[in-house]
């Protein structure tokens, strides 16, 4: 046997094997291989894909902290009122209120109410008293209107 078949040749020990620059040179010079293509192509496809959920994520996030945000500011409004409500169960302080916002008068006590601040004639603690004209329809109820505003549009 020659060695011409399927042995490789036995190397020399003084001798090196030649090497081949162009296999370097052409590596330096092609920028983009498959592989790095490929790699570039998967990674734009992750964050392609990536994308929407995180987006929605980062909502959600903004929408969480709103909602906290508005849920202590009600906190803060339920405690005032709250307060308000503990105010009111002091029956001095209920009557108070009814006498200004709602004109409630204790018994023994007079009101007086300034509709205008022009002067009143007379003792403005007393109502006048209406003349009583008896039953009336209510289309001489309407049409006595009509003629009492008519006559104050008169000078």
């Amino acid at each position: 046997m020659t060695g011409a078949g399927s042995r490789p040749e036995q190397r020399r020990p003084g001798r090196r094997t030649p090497r081949t620059t162009a296999a370097p040179a052409r590596a330096r010079t092609q920028l983009f291989t498959g592989r790095t293509v490929l790699l570039v192509g998967l990674v734009l496809l992750l964050a392609l894909t990536l994308a929407g959920p995180v987006q929605q994520y980062l909502a959600g996030r903004a929408e969480l902290a709103q909602l906290s945000a508005e849920g202590a500011a009600l906190d803060v409004q339920i405690a005032e009122q709250e307060a308000r409500l503990a105010e009111l169960r002091d029956p001095a302080v209920l009557a108070r209120e009814a006498r200004e916002r709602f004109f409630y008068v204790a018994q023994g006590d007079r009101l007086i109410r300034v509709v205008d601040e022009a002067d009143a004639e007379g003792d403005a603690g007393t109502v006048p008293e209406a003349p009583d004209s008896g039953p009336q329809t209510w289309y001489g109820g309407l049409m006595g209107s009509l003629a009492t505003a008519d006559d104050l549009g008169q000078p």
